[in-house]
C-alpha cells in the first residue's frame, strides 16, 4: 500500500469528533485507508445484503452489537443508520467512535447534513496524487515520465504489485460506475445518453463549461445537463472550477471551467490508448493543465480543507490559469505550460496582472512538464510534484 497523506488528518479528526465520514470516488482506497488508520475498529460492510437485512430487521439490536469503534463501509446504502448513530454519539459524546465511508458523495452528505451535522468530520480521498506516488519509496510505482502519470492516473489498484492493463481497468471502472451508481443508486435510465455525456465531458477538460453545447452535442435538455453534471460532481469524477470574482478594473468571464478528478480516466474516455499519444497531441495541453489543477485540489483535501482554487479571465481573453486564494485575497497566481522547455514569454499575463492583484514575485508560479525547478526574476518555475510544498 502506498502511504496516504490524508492518514494523519484522519487521526487528528478522530481525536476531535465522534464520527469521521470518508468520501471519494470508487476505488480511491477509502476502505484500505480506513482499516489502516483504525486497525482496532471493527469493520462492517453495508454493501453486504445480509448485513443490511440484519440492520433493517432490528436496528437497535444491530447498534448494540456495533456500538463503538466501528467502520461502516458504504454507509449510504442504509441511510436510516445515521439517525441511530446520532443517538449513540449524543449519549456518549466521545471522539473517534465511528468511521463512515461512501463512494456516492451526494447520498452520503445529504443524509449526514440531516442527522449528524456538528458531530462529523467530512474528509475526501481522491486517487493518489503525483507527489504521493513519487514519495512512496516504491520504485516500481513511479511513472517514468509525466506522460505516463497523466495517462495512468492515480487509482491505487493500478499501482499494486500485480500489473493491470490501464485501458481495461478504466473500461471496467466505467461499466461498474454506470451500472451501480448511475442506474441503481441514482435512477438514471438513459445510460447510452449518459455515457455519451461523460465522454463529451472528458473532451472538454480545461475548457469552459457551456451547458447549451452539452445539450446540443449529446441530444439532451439543458435541465438534464445540469442534473447529469451534478452526478459527475457528486461521484467525484469531474468538477467545475469557478472564475475568480475580483475583476481588478476589468470585465470578467463568469463561466466555469471543467476538469476531471483523474487524468487517467479522462484519457480513457477520450480514447487515448498509450502515453506516447499524449505529448504533441491536441489534448496534451488541457490534460496537463487538468493534472496541475487536481494535484492542487488533492493537497487541500489531504489537509482536510476545501479548495480555494479558481481561474481568472477577462472579456478580452487575458487569462491566468489558476488563482489560489488565502485570507480573502490571491495567494498564488499560476501559469501552466505543458512544454518541457522553459519559455520566458509564458510570464506575460502574470507580469501584467500580478502587481494589481497584490501577489509578490515569490508567489508567482509557472508550472511546466520539465525536469528542473528554479527561481527567475518573474517568479518560480515548478514541476508538478513541487505543488505539494505550496502554503495553502
Amino acid at each position: 500500500m502506498i502511504p496516504r497523506v490524508l492518514a494523519n488528518e484522519l487521526q487528528i479528526s478522530a481525536s476531535e469528533l465522534p464520527v469521521i465520514a470518508l468520501t471519494g470516488p470508487r476505488q480511491s482506497g477509502k476502505t484500505t485507508l480506513a482499516k489502516a488508520c483504525f486497525p482496532d475498529f471493527e469493520y462492517v460492510s453495508m454493501e453486504n445484503p445480509d448485513t443490511r437485512r440484519a440492520f433493517k430487521d432490528d436496528p437497535r439490536y444491530f447498534l448494540n452489537r456495533y456500538h463503538h469503534r466501528v467502520i461502516f463501509d458504504e454507509a449510504q446504502r442504509t441511510p436510516q443508520l445515521f439517525s441511530y448513530l446520532q443517538q449513540v454519539v449524543d449519549e456518549t459524546n466521545e471522539p473517534g467512535q465511528f468511521v463512515l465511508t461512501g463512494s456516492q458523495n451526494f447520498l452520503l452528505l445529504d443524509t449526514i447534513s440531516q442527522t449528524l451535522a456538528g458531530r462529523v468530520a467530512v474528509r475526501h480521498l481522491l486517487p493518489l496524487s503525483y507527489s504521493e506516488v513519487l514519495n512512496s519509496g516504491v520504485d516500481s510505482a513511479k511513472p517514468g515520465s509525466i506522460e505516463e502519470w497523466v495517462f495512468h492516473g492515480g487509482y491505487p489498484r493500478l499501482y499494486d504489485n500485480r500489473p493491470i492493463r490501464t485501458v481495461n481497468f478504466y473500461e471496467d471502472y466505467m461499466h461498474t460506475y454506470v451500472e451501480r451508481d448511475v442506474r441503481k443508486e441514482l435512477g438514471v435510465r438513459k445510460l447510452t445518453d449518459y455515457t455519451r455525456f461523460v465522454k463529451y465531458a472528458a473532451h472538454q477538460c480545461g475548457k469552459s463549461f457551456v451547458a447549451s453545447d452539452f445539450a446540443n452535442e449529446c441530444g439532451i435538455t439543458r435541465n438534464t445537463v445540469s442534473d447529469w453534471m451534478s452526478i459527475l460532481e457528486s461521484s467525484f469524477l469531474a468538477f467545475r472550477m469557478l472564475p475568480y470574482y475580483k475583476n481588478y478594473g476589468k470585465q470578467l468571464v463568469k463561466m466555469p471551467k471543467l476538469y476531471f478528478y483523474d487524468t487517467g480516466l479522462a484519457c480513457n474516455l477520450q480514447g487515448i490508448e498509450s502515453p506516447a499519444q499524449l505529448r504533441g497531441g491536441e489534448a496534451w495541453g488541457n490534460l496537463f493543465e487538468n493534472a496541475v489543477a487536481v494535484e492542487i485540489i488533492k493537497q487541500y483535501y489531504m489537509r482536510g480543507r476545501e479548495p480555494r482554487l479558481y481561474y481568472w479571465r477577462d472579456s478580452k481573453g487575458m487569462e491566468i490559469d489558476f488563482v489560489i486564494e488565502k485570507a480573502d485575497k490571491p495567494r498564488y497566481v499560476i501559469e501552466v505550460k505543458s512544454s518541457s522547455t522553459y519559455d520566458v514569454h509564458a510570464w506575460a499575463t502574470i507580469d501584467k496582472m500580478a502587481d494589481s492583484m497584490g501577489v509578490d514575485t515569490e508567489h508567482r508560479l509557472l508550472v511546466y512538464s520539465g525536469a528542473d525547478s528554479f527561481d527567475t526574476r518573474h517568479g518560480r518555475v515548478l514541476r508538478l510534484q513541487d505543488l505539494a510544498s505550496l502554503e495553502l
